[in-house]
């Protein structure tokens, strides 16, 4: 399959994911209607195929050598090495929605960072401890701690 062809599928995918986001953006928290939608795009990325680096760089706008050095960096999922690289999917796709805010924003100098620190800052907002410590300190419980 050419690489026009295959990012043409990668990107109508996403593109179809995209849509179900945004409704979902549109429901409630805690409605039930989008945490199914939520689940509805996470088991069409995890079903999504692996996507060569070349298919990667044509969805990001970004050279192939660039894309490997995300996957090596860890910006980007290896989802295997042999017989060729190929990136996963779910991994992509929340990459492709930083940079595409990032873009939107002017940024278009230092991607592999900005990018590197969001998703750091993202894998931080989901650690279930700091949820807890971050609700106790809404409580008011716990001490303060100075050093020095």
């Amino acid at each position: 399959m050419s690489v026009a062809t295959e990012a043409a599928q990668i990107r109508d995918l996403f593109e179809q994911i995209a849509e179900i986001e945004e409704v979902a953006l549109t429901l409630h928290e805690d409605d039930a209607r989008r945490h199914k939608l939520t689940g509805v795009v996470a088991r069409a990325l995890r079903k999504a195929p692996p996507i060569r680096p070349v298919v990667a760089g044509e969805l990001l706008d970004l050279t192939e050598k660039t894309v490997k050095a995300w996957a090596r960096e860890g910006v980007l999922s290896i989802s295997a090495k042999q017989p060729r690289m190929l990136l996963d999917a779910e991994r992509l796709h929340e990459v492709l929605h930083l940079v595409s805010d990032l873009r939107r924003a002017g940024k278009s100098r230092g991607l592999l960072d900005e990018v590197h620190r969001r998703l750091s800052d993202l894998a931080l907002r989901d650690r279930a401890d700091l949820a807890v410590s971050l609700e106790q300190m809404h409580r008011g419980e716990g001490h303060v701690v100075r050093t020095g």
